[in-house]
């Protein structure tokens, strides 16, 4: 083919901006979200209530600014999912009948990640730069330990999983590194010189090997951006406008980064909701948006305070209580609707006549023709599920837990109940390695071996305790010395025989107190979440005379559990929610049941240790009850145990405490005995209800005065 001399020139023509005509904004949009999307340029900070139509709000500004010629080249828009910013972009598209493929849309590491692609040699990253993943960094800082000069096997020290947790979070935090250890994990204070020269042979390792994690996406991008005017002033000229979503969980990086974007323009608009923020324990800085006027000079203030989600009952609680924070902007949100139900809150006797509310109610607004896919049963920790789930599963109701595994299938309730189940049944082969793999310098070819010696003795639990101490390499004794004897305690070897078997509650804090809470430090980089489920574990344990019992009702469970949903085949179509409040925002339901309203419980008396605690676990409280649109259900059990068998009475959370009167109604419950029979008062303290699933025994309801 012969060449072509000379050129063509080809031009791509833009579709029509609209093809349907201007959009009715009066029509599709409420005053408050109007005044909103037409507010033309400048920092503007929007604070959109709970369910006051936030995404409707941003997807329609958008649409606007390229329906009035802003071309959609000039436009950034950030979210903290990217398929939140496909849905936005599709909607815009809808709308105004327009390409807006244009639009840079994205998370901030997605738009980090372009930034560092077309820009990142000016700080010695080459454009093919590879993005760690969590796993792979993980993998990497546990390269690293050794190359730092500390030994990867000593027995203390943070594996790579917690070490490179703990370098994201000092990054995203903008904090060092000493401080992150400080903050997060201050049981490994005394390991801080050797974390810091972990996170420095990290960082030259990620060099090395050109490769990025997340944090460095963001950071890098703000390096970039602060030290290069150039690539500053290219960004700042190309994006005209800057559109952020739910502002409220940036962290100190972040913004930073559309602070630099915008520039002196100003075309900043944030969107977000104050009394929804948070996620400080993964670095959401609530600074940015309560100071965002302040940085901002002539930054004007929107509140959306119509909210389409909840009756009026249900908002009116939920404004009572974020009104107690002294550090927020005020707003009241209204409804659209009637005022519906009174919020009930329930005083049970204890968390098992809690659970037993909550599933027979489930079943009863079933009955009533509310979904169960519609219900939800909201927490504080995921462990406070832990009696729920076990009544569920009692009853055949289907359930999803959002937070987590189920509570009997996390791998540190799997780790402590197999010292129970090999002291229970020395026969059991996998307890038995499951919890010799869980030692230093103890891996699956010793584990095997300690195994083989043991399983030929008549009483494996004696010969280990008595003859065991030669079965291992010399470097794994001094740990395998503390199993032994852990194990001859736990299997009561030292223990009078009038005493009994030691009770499963004491067993489990027996393993927890002597090995498994340092074991957690070091391999977990959410520890303390973990020994705390371990510790309720505990307390569940005590309606346990035998630890056989108890192995035998958490068999039964999983079986039950297990057969909901078989190989290849599918779950049912509906099912409860139980999830932690952190996982619940953003979405709702029909009904809301929030458990265990305690002031041991809900606030965390962790975070009441920060000052700024109680007002971020008071949001929370707020984010769960406005999940809820029709019918909203508070419980408190009135006494709880700890794991040393002393029962005492609870106090009430403070956020119910403090509501006004009239917010809620009260209800007191009794139990039906089997014939139907009421028992006034619900029983005796600490009485168990039966597990039977047809015991016609039930729970009756009163309705009195309002709380």
């Amino acid at each position: 083919m012969a060449r072509a001399e000379g050129s063509r020139k080809y031009t791509l023509k833009r579709p029509p901006r609209s093809l349907s005509g201007r959009i009715d904004y009066a029509a599709d949009l409420n005053p408050q979200q109007l005044e909103v999307v037409t507010a033309g340029t400048g920092p503007l900070l929007v604070i959109a209530g709970a369910g006051s139509g936030k995404t409707r709000t941003v997807t329609y500004r958008l649409a606007r600014l390229i329906e009035e010629g802003v071309a959609p080249e000039a436009i950034l828009l950030v979210t903290f999912t990217n398929k939140a910013a496909r849905e936005m972009l599709h909607r815009a598209a809808t709308l105004i009948q327009s390409d807006v493929r244009r639009v840079w849309g994205g998370t901030f590491h997605h738009v980090g990640n372009l930034i560092l692609r077309n820009h990142g040699q000016l700080l010695g990253y080459p454009p093919n730069f590879t993005i760690l993943d969590r796993e792979d960094a993980a993998d990497l800082a546990q390269e690293c330990v050794r190359l730092a000069g500390v030994d990867p096997k000593e027995k203390h020290f943070p594996k790579g999983n917690v070490l490179e947790s703990l370098f994201a979070f000092a990054a995203d935090t903008d904090r060092s590194v000493a401080d992150a250890v400080l903050e997060k994990s201050p049981y490994l204070a005394d390991r801080i010189g050797d974390i810091e020269r972990v996170a420095e042979r990290f960082a030259q390792r990620k060099r090395e090997i050109n490769a990025t994690d997340f944090s460095d996406l963001l950071t890098a991008t703000r390096a970039l951006l602060r030290e290069h005017e150039e690539v500053r002033r290219a960004y700042q000229d190309r994006f005209r406008y800057v559109l952020v979503d739910e502002y409220q969980d940036t962290n100190k990086v972040q913004a930073d980064i559309v602070d630099l974007i915008a520039g002196p323009r100003g075309n900043l608009t944030v969107v977000g909701d104050d009394a929804q923020s948070i996620y400080s324990f993964r670095g959401a800085h609530f600074e940015n948006i309560i100071t965002f006027p302040e940085r901002h000079p002539g930054a004007r203030l929107f509140r959306l305070e119509t909210n389409y989600r909840s009756t009026e009952s249900i908002l009116a609680l939920a404004n009572a209580s974020i009104a107690r924070n002294k550090r927020q902007f005020e707003k009241r949100l209204r409804t659209t609707r009637g005022p519906g139900a009174l919020p009930a809150l329930i005083p049970t006797r204890d968390v098992l006549q809690q659970a037993d509310f909550v599933a027979q109610r489930i079943l009863e607004l079933q009955d009533e023709g509310t979904p169960l896919s519609e219900m939800a049963v909201l927490y504080r920790a995921h462990y406070h599920s832990m009696e729920l789930q076990m009544e569920l599963t009692r009853r055949s109701i289907p359930f999803e837990i959002r937070s987590g595994l189920r509570f009997f299938e996390q791998r540190h309730i799997k780790d402590v109940t197999a010292f129970l189940r090999l002291v229970s049944s020395p026969a059991d082969e996998l307890a038995w390695k499951r919890a010799l793999r869980l030692l230093p310098k103890v891996g699956a070819a010793t584990a095997d071996r300690i195994w083989d010696h043991l399983r030929v003795q008549k009483d494996p639990i004696r010969c280990l305790a008595e003859q065991g101490a030669g079965i291992v390499p010399k470097g794994a004794r001094p740990a395998f010395d503390g199993f032994r004897s852990l194990i001859a305690d736990l299997a009561g070897l030292h223990r009078p025989p009038e005493a009994g078997a030691v009770p499963p509650t004491e067993m489990i804090m027996l393993v927890l107190d002597r090995f498994y809470e340092e074991f957690a430090e070091a391999t977990f980089d959410n520890a303390p979440a973990r020994v705390e489920d371990v510790r309720q574990l505990a307390e569940f344990a005590m309606q346990y005379d035998t630890s056989e019992r108890f192995l035998s009702e958490l068999a039964l469970m999983g079986t039950v559990a297990a057969e909901a949903a078989g190989p290849g085949e599918e779950g049912p179509e509906e099912a409860v929610v139980l999830s932690s409040v952190h996982q619940a925002k953003g979405l709702e339901w029909k009904a809301v049941f929030l458990i265990w309203l305690t002031d041991s419980r809900f606030p965390n008396p962790r975070a009441l240790a920060d000052p700024e605690g109680e007002e971020e676990e008071r949001r929370l409280f707020y984010v769960a009850v406005t999940r809820a649109k029709d019918e909203l259900y508070l419980t408190q059990p009135m006494t709880e145990s700890d794991t040393v068998r002393m029962r005492a009475f609870s106090r009430l959370s403070r956020f119910v405490a403090e509501l006004p009167e009239g917010a809620c109604e009260r209800w007191s419950l009794e139990e039906e005995a089997p014939g139907g029979t009421p028992a006034p008062g619900g029983g005796p303290a600490g009485a168990v209800r039966p597990a039977d699933p047809d015991d016609p025994g039930g729970l009756r309801y009163e309705y009195g005065e309002d709380s």
